[in-house]
C-alpha cells in the first residue's frame, strides 16, 4: 500500500503543483526552492509523488520542506498514472503538472495562472521552456502528430523550414509577447483548470511515458476548448533528468514509438496506428543502409562511434516496427 500523509478537507486554494519523481532527488530539490522563491502572490500547494524510485526523495523532502505533501508509491506508476493519482490528493481549483528536472527563472506560475483565469476559452497554458544553456526548447509547444509529421521530424528539416505547419512552431520565431493558441503543451510543465481535467477525464492511463500531455491537449480541443502559450513565463527544462538514467538506451526512444502507436490507435483508427508502424519500419531500414553505407568513411574521419550509436537507435526502432520490442507489452 502506497504511503502518504494523512489530510484535512479545506476549501480551494488557488493552484496544486503536481509533481512525479523518479531518480530526481537532486532536479527535485532545485525545482521546489525556484518554486518557493518566484512564487509569492498566489496560494499553492506542491505534491510530489514518487513513483517507485525510492530514492531518498521522501527523506529529503521532510527535512528541507516539509510543507510538501508527499505521496509514496510502491511501483513505477508512469507519468499518467502517478500525476492522475497525486491529483485526488490535490485542493485546488487549478492544476499545475510539473517535471522535477525545471526552475523557474522569474514569476512564471503567477504568469500562467494569471493568463489561465483571463483568456478566452482557455482551459491549459504552457509557459516558454529553456534548455539548461539557455536555449529555447521548441518541444514545449506541439502541433497534433500525424504520420508525416513523425517521419520527416529531424532536427536538419525544422532549421531549413522553421514555420512549416507540420512542426507547429512558428511562434519562436514570431517572437510574440502575448499568449498564442497552439494544438498542445508539454507535458513537462502543463496548467490545466481541474474542472477541464475533470471533464475529460484524467490523464489517459493507456500510456506509461510520452504522448498523455499531447493526448490531453487533444481531449481539451475536441471539447471545444483552448490550449495557449504564454512566452513571458519563463521556466528552464533540463531535460532527460529521468528517462537517461534507464539502463536500456534505446528505452525513451522505444517507448516513444509505442505511445505514438497507441495515440494514433486512439484517436484515430486502428488502420492508421498499423500505417504508422510500416512507415516507421520503412524509415528505419531506409536509415540503416545508408548509415550502413557511409559507416567506413566515418570510420577513417574517426567518428565510427557516432554512427554505431545512430545505428543502434535505428535498429530499435525497426525491431519495433516490426513487433519484436515485446517489453513494451509491460507497459
Amino acid at each position: 500500500m502506497d504511503n502518504q500523509h494523512p489530510r484535512k478537507l479545506m476549501p480551494p486554494i488557488d493552484l496544486s503543483i503536481i509533481i512525479v519523481n523518479w531518480n530526481s532527488k537532486d532536479y527535485l530539490k532545485k525545482c521546489i526552492t525556484s518554486i518557493l522563491d518566484n512564487t509569492h502572490k498566489i496560494e499553492f500547494e506542491i505534491i510530489v509523488i514518487d513513483s517507485g524510485s525510492f530514492d531518498g526523495c521522501g527523506e529529503m523532502l521532510q527535512q528541507h520542506y516539509p510543507q510538501v505533501h508527499f505521496i509514496q508509491s510502491n511501483e513505477n506508476l508512469g507519468f499518467a498514472r502517478a500525476n492522475n493519482k497525486a491529483f485526488k490528493a490535490s485542493n485546488s481549483r487549478v492544476l499545475l503538472f510539473l517535471n522535477p528536472d525545471t526552475e523557474l527563472v522569474n514569476a512564471g506560475i503567477e504568469k500562467l495562472l494569471c493568463e489561465l483565469n483571463t483568456l478566452p476559452n482557455a482551459a491549459i497554458v504552457g509557459p516558454k521552456l529553456l534548455n539548461s544553456d539557455r536555449t529555447v526548447q521548441t518541444s514545449c509547444i506541439r502541433v497534433f502528430p500525424n504520420i508525416l509529421n513523425q517521419i520527416l521530424s529531424a532536427e536538419v528539416l525544422m532549421k531549413l523550414f522553421p514555420r512549416s505547419r507540420l512542426w507547429g512552431i512558428a511562434p519562436f520565431f514570431d517572437n510574440p509577447e502575448r499568449p498564442i493558441d497552439v494544438n498542445a503543451i508539454s507535458g513537462a510543465c502543463l496548467m490545466i483548470k481541474r474542472s477541464f481535467f475533470e471533464t475529460v477525464q484524467l490523464f489517459c492511463e493507456d500510456y506509461f511515458m510520452y504522448s498523455e500531455d499531447i493526448d490531453l491537449c487533444y481531449k481539451v480541443r475536441k471539447a471545444g476548448w483552448k490550449s495557449y502559450y504564454v512566452p513571458t513565463a519563463v521556466i528552464i527544462h533540463h531535460g532527460g533528468g529521468s528517462s537517461s538514467q534507464s539502463k536500456v538506451n534505446t528505452f525513451s526512444d522505444v517507448m516513444m514509438l509505442e505511445s505514438r502507436w497507441r495515440y494514433f490507435r486512439k484517436n484515430r483508427t486502428i488502420g492508421y496506428g498499423h500505417l504508422y508502424r510500416f512507415a516507421i519500419c520503412g524509415a528505419s531500414l531506409f536509415r540503416i543502409v545508408l548509415l550502413s553505407i557511409m559507416w567506413p568513411i566515418f570510420k577513417v574521419w574517426g567518428n565510427a562511434a557516432f554512427v554505431e550509436k545512430v545505428l543502434s537507435k535505428w535498429t530499435a526502432r525497426l525491431r519495433w516496427a516490426m513487433g519484436f520490442e515485446n517489453w513494451v507489452d509491460d507497459y
